[in-house]
């Protein structure tokens, strides 16, 4: 793991291996770090198993197989996360949606997660949806 920090925001690059769950994996690192506003800068590897759920859907779709990750992105922060995954397989076709848990990594997933240290990311229902919306404050 390394880190870089220029002004109010810290890169964060890390690797998960064969077997690791990529949900978790990005959690734990979240958590372990304490990242409090954290987001996806960029992605790449591959699964083995692939587990999202598309738009609009309640349950999550999954598969199993060789994927490459294309894709991912999103908001992290130790109080909750929101990530979305495209990947493609052997032919090229490529689907995307939720990350959910049991995506497992087939070789790699090498991850750089960007971090704001000026702010804080939580997930609060607002009203506007049924879910648990971002809300960003400015740390005091």
């Amino acid at each position: 793991m390394q880190s870089l920090i220029n002004g109010n925001t810290v890169s964060h690059a890390f690797r998960l291996k064969p077997g690791h769950d990529l949900f978790n994996g990005i959690r734990e690192f979240v958590q372990e770090h304490q990242i409090e506003a954290g987001f996806i800068i960029t992605c790449v590897g591959s699964l083995t198993r692939f587990n999202l759920r598309f738009a609009n859907q309640s349950e999550g779709t999954s598969g199993n197989g060789h994927f490459e990750i294309v894709s991912l992105s999103g908001t992290v922060s130790k109080n909750g996360n929101h990530i979305h995954m495209s990947i493609s397989d052997s032919d090229g076709k490529t689907i995307g949606g939720h990350l959910l848990i049991d995506n497992i990594i087939y070789t790699t997933a090498e991850i750089v997660i960007g971090e704001n240290t000026d702010l804080i990311f939580t997930r609060e229902k607002d009203g506007t949806t049924p879910w648990e919306e971002l809300n960003i404050r400015t740390k005091a």
